[in-house]
């Protein structure tokens, strides 16, 4: 599908006005929508291109500023030594409750747009692994899929770097896809193992996938980029997507007109 990639919605969260970007369909009618969360970098172009793919394939896709409290709305962070130390050091300033907020004003937004079905998903990267996981504990969320999520094991989101992920586990009903680089230093055997063991013990219903990957193989910028591993993971996403949200009130294939 072509999509249109243009739209920006200012959305009203407790903590402030938190900018999200728009991806959808241009083709007129009604189409489930996935919150889709970021790196650490906020909405960078690889990230941008993974919501235009995402769209592409019949979402509404929406991309959150997840440090809009901290820097003016608009702000990219670089993939460079200061990009990364500002993102880390701002994932662990904003409270997770505010994350929390953020989440829940995001689902409560698509809700409301007249081209969503109300039926909805979301999809994180990195951060964005994590925080969709915890996105997934709202009730309306159907399906999620977490690609590395960090900091889960280590309970270390957040101020105060104390986080009940884990221990919330159990209140995410809807479907999980689990997304790991083997070779991932961020996330390594033993944290992975607890994740799962978690999900086990909650009596989760997900998949769980590990792939001979580093750390961001997803993002299509840098030296860890593996493109052929990456389609092999969108056909998972998307899979998932769209069995549990549909193709919305729209022909599959897109008419052209």
């Amino acid at each position: 599908m072509i999509i249109k990639d243009n739209e920006v919605a200012d959305i009203s969260t407790p903590t402030g006005d938190m900018r999200a970007h728009i991806f959808r369909p241009a083709a007129p009618g009604k189409y489930p929508a996935v919150l889709m969360y970021s790196e650490i970098f906020q909405i960078t172009a690889p990230i941008r291109r993974t919501a235009a793919i995402l769209a592409g394939h019949g979402f509404i896709v929406a991309c959150p500023e997840i440090y809009h409290e901290y820097e003016p709305l608009g702000t990219v962070l670089g993939y460079n030594e200061s990009g990364t130390a500002r993102g880390n050091e701002l994932k662990t300033t904003k409270p997770v409750d505010a994350y929390d907020s953020d989440a829940r004003a995001m689902l409560d937004y698509l809700k409301t747009r007249s081209d969503c079905t109300g039926r909805l998903g979301v999809m994180g990267i990195c951060i964005g692994g994590h925080l969709a996981f915890r996105a997934a504990m709202n009730p309306d969320v159907l399906a999620t899929a977490c690609f590395y999520a960090t900091d889960i094991h280590k309970k270390s989101l957040g101020l105060g770097q104390n986080d009940n992920s884990l221990q919330r586990a159990g209140d995410i009903k809807g479907e999980l896809l689990h997304i790991w680089g083997r070779q991932d230093p961020h996330i390594p055997l033993e944290g992975r193992n607890l994740v799962k063991a978690r999900l086990e013990e909650v009596g989760a219903k997900y998949t769980w996938h590990e792939v001979n990957a580093q750390h961001a193989f997803m993002r299509d910028e840098g030296p860890r980029y593996d493109p052929a591993l990456a389609m092999q993971c969108w056909g998972m996403v998307l899979e998932l997507f769209h069995r549990r949200l549909g193709w919305g009130d729209v022909d599959e294939v897109n008419p052209g007109t």
